[in-house]
């Protein structure tokens, strides 16, 4: 832990949001008022505020080779939580200066650490600000490089090309499907996801409570008359349930949603390769389905081993060419950069075998030590490369991605994640995941069903977002998902106006 002590300061409200920024340089940071003494890095920032202006300046006390960095905010007519909020942002961007200085990093997302930085944009653009004006919000605002800007506005262009209508799906909903159980529990995950072996009673009990959903919010929709855009099954595998069970659960799909016919995508996760087998593949062909994800995550066995994935590089290839011959058209495959034990090399053989492959569309993600997985909580037993190393990585994605004409079209960040890099969604054209977009940038109430499902209710006017998951145990979820489904219609009723859209 790196002990940072900052003067000058004792806003207590601040503490978090510093912390946050110090570990885009750090593996993990406290902050402290006053503290000198005890502190690793001390940091001395001094304050002039006035009703027209906030100024800002701060030094690492310790570093007397540079200048002190400094911010200034208007602060005319400003309410006071608007105060603190430029007053924040000024501190923030002293701190990242000072910080980027002392370490010689520099963090190219600036003081962003937000995980859907696109919204920014987003939001730009629904208020009609010119381009120009909008990126120079960003820079000014959140210290955003250049080439980071540039990402996300190629991004953007693509989701609007892709989803003209994106700014007015308020009217309709997607539907998230979450299916708990994958072969085996891998070691980065974090997802509510069991092993499937010995739990075939969970399994079943777990299933007549998703068909119960299913049936409820199917009664809703229709009754509401509104419509679905997207339908996405996800987990865990949901290809870890047998083939019989998933003809059951489409067919139960297809007797609840209003005009399944009309469903702009509907998506199957089968992401580990070894639940994938010709009677599945049947299944899916039988309801007209054929975008899917398969995984390989690395093309490295001693790397698939190491982070508890049970298939082999063979399988995942197989099972690719398997989903071809039985009508798979529009197939996403994972990548992650910085797994353990993977650098330059390994990663350049994975994007290699990818090339054999060419799937419709790529995810590239960059590892995250998430604070509940297995890697986390035992980091000294995966060893993974350095923050140059990773981003080296990224642009060999970015170039042969870019070489073989794929797109990015969605992004998204996570705490803890190397490099302070992201996660991008690449596709041929026109092959894009509509839910992938809508689920990133929160334009459309998302209605989560099953084990852990989240949902998110976005009321059509004012955009305000409302949360609420399932219980993410199998055992809790059987025996209250009556509950959590009367509970998620009366949030629908509360925050989807219908009267307000007229």
């Amino acid at each position: 832990m790196k002990l940072i002590s900052i003067s000058g300061l004792t806003d207590e409200r601040l503490i978090r949001p510093l912390e946050h920024i110090g570990n885009l340089f750090f593996e993990d940071t406290k902050v402290v008022f006053n503290k000198e003494e005890e502190a690793e890095i001390q940091i001395k920032f001094k304050a002039n505020s006035s009703e027209k202006k906030y100024s800002i300046c701060g030094q690492a006390i310790n570093d007397k080779g540079s200048s002190p960095f400094e911010c200034n905010k208007k602060m005319e007519n400003l309410s006071e939580k608007a105060r603190f909020k430029q007053e924040k942002n000024a501190i923030s961007q002293v701190y990242l200066k000072v910080l980027q200085e002392y370490t010689g990093m520099v963090q190219k997302w600036g003081i962003l650490t937000g995980i859907r930085p696109t919204k920014l944009l987003h939001l730009h653009m629904q208020n009609h600000v010119p381009m120009e004006e909008a990126h120079q919000s960003l820079k000014d605002e959140y210290l955003m490089s250049d080439e980071k800007i540039k990402l996300m506005q190629k991004i953007i262009d693509r989701q609007l090309a892709v989803i003209p209508d994106l700014y007015d799906l308020k009217k309709e909903v997607s539907i998230y499907i979450g299916i708990p159980f994958c072969p085996t529990k891998c070691a980065y995950c974090t997802f509510p996801a069991y092993a499937i072996n010995g739990r075939q009673g969970s399994v079943t009990s777990f299933l007549g409570g998703l068909h119960y959903e299913m049936k409820k919010m199917g009664e809703w929709l229709k009754e509401k008359n509104i419509s679905i855009t997207t339908v996405y099954y996800g987990g865990g595998t949901p290809t870890s349930i047998t083939a019989e069970e998933m003809d059951m659960l489409y067919e139960q799909m297809h007797a609840s949603f209003p005009n399944v016919e009309n469903i702009r995508e509907i998506t199957v996760e089968a992401g580990r390769p070894d639940t994938i087998t010709p009677e599945k593949l049947a299944v899916l062909n039988k309801y007209k389905i054929d975008r899917i994800s398969i995984n390989p995550q690395s093309y490295t066995q001693e790397t698939l081993k190491a982070i508890g994935r049970h298939h082999t590089v063979e399988e995942t290839i197989d099972k690719y060419h398997l989903a071809r011959e039985h009508g798979m058209n529009n197939i996403n495959m994972d990548l992650i950069i910085g797994l353990p034990g993977e650098g330059i090399q390994e990663f350049r053989h994975t994007l290699d075998k990818t090339e054999e492959l060419m799937p419709e569309s790529l995810t590239v993600h960059t590892l995250s030590f998430k604070r509940a997985s297995e890697m986390t909580r035992n980091k000294a037993k995966y060893k993974v490369a350095e923050r140059s190393e990773i981003e080296q990585m990224m642009k060999m994605a970015e170039d042969w991605t870019e070489q073989f004409e794929y797109v990015p079209y969605y992004l998204y960040r996570q705490k803890n994640i190397l490099g302070n890099l992201e996660n991008v969604g690449y596709s041929k054209r026109n092959q894009e995941s509509i839910y992938n977009i809508i689920m990133m940038e929160e334009l459309q109430t998302v209605i989560g069903i099953g084990c852990g499902a989240s949902s998110k209710f976005i009321h059509p006017v004012t955009g305000k977002i409302t949360q609420f998951s399932n219980p993410k145990d199998p055992k809790t979820y059987n025996e209250s998902y009556k509950e959590y489904t009367d509970r998620k219609i009366e949030l629908l009723n509360e925050h989807f106006l219908l009267e307000e859209l007229k």
